[in-house]
């Protein structure tokens, strides 16, 4: 389980707070799904509990142990791992040396065309590419998720995974977080618009203006969403 507790964060010469005494936890083996409005702080609650931005108070916590001084290399040697809206290109590394990097030891190809696959990825086509510009922005997306199933995480987080692929490369993300959420020993943490994602939470929690403002089951929360977005359709007519 990861606790956040009493968090804020400040940004820029000026300090502006964006995360403002945050409190939230997620549980073992749960999918969280992260929502609300464009620069509400969903991304930067991510990339604070991977050590990528430091906060000035509050404290996380990964089992008990408070992790908030620990850097990024030492969270990821605890089982938290982040996949960016952006996946990174590595100029002459192969999607099998990342997946062996990934892992931390020699990976069988037969092992590696597996995660593959579950990403929706024919593997034999993809073990010997380059991480370059020819593979596009939903290859990369799948390759990364890969990278992620073969860590065997505590807490595997996802920033946007929708955003800037194809319909088609959506509908696959979608089928291997369902295989994941049937499967899951760790947790998951969704950050996403997309009610599809949405369907697949425990719990959905409304990121805005640096702080939780609702959090609920699933069945609690879309209704509450889509009541929502129907008044501020309304309001910007």
């Amino acid at each position: 389980m990861l606790k956040i507790n009493d968090l804020s964060l400040r940004v820029g010469e000026d300090n502006t707070e964006i995360i403002k005494n945050l409190e939230l936890e997620i549980k073992d083996g749960e999918i969280l799904v992260l929502t609300g409005p464009n620069g509400g702080g969903k991304s930067t609650i991510a990339k604070v509990v991977m050590g990528i931005a430091a906060p000035y108070k509050g404290t996380i916590t990964l089992d008990g142990q408070d992790i908030t001084a620990l850097d990024v290399t030492e969270r990821a040697k605890l089982g938290i791992g982040y996949a960016f809206q952006a996946p990174a290109r590595f100029k002459g590394i192969t999607v099998k040396k990342l997946l062996t990097l990934a892992a931390g030891k020699e990976i069988p190809d037969r092992e590696c065309c597996g995660y593959l696959s579950r990403v929706g990825l024919c593997a034999n086509d993809y073990l010997n590419r380059i991480l370059d510009g020819t593979l596009s922005g939903g290859e990369l997306k799948r390759i990364e998720v890969a990278s992620l199933l073969i860590r065997e995480l505590k807490l595997a987080m996802y920033d946007e995974p929708e955003a800037g692929i194809d319909m088609w490369s959506f509908n696959m993300l979608v089928n291997a977080f369902k295989s994941l959420g049937r499967e899951r020993s760790g947790s998951l943490l969704i950050i996403s618009h997309q009610e599809r994602l949405m369907q697949l939470a425990d719990r959905i929690a409304v990121i805005a203006d640096g702080k939780v403002k609702e959090i609920g089951t699933r069945e609690k929360m879309l209704p509450l969403l889509t009541d929502l977005f129907s008044r501020e359709c309304i309001r910007t007519k």
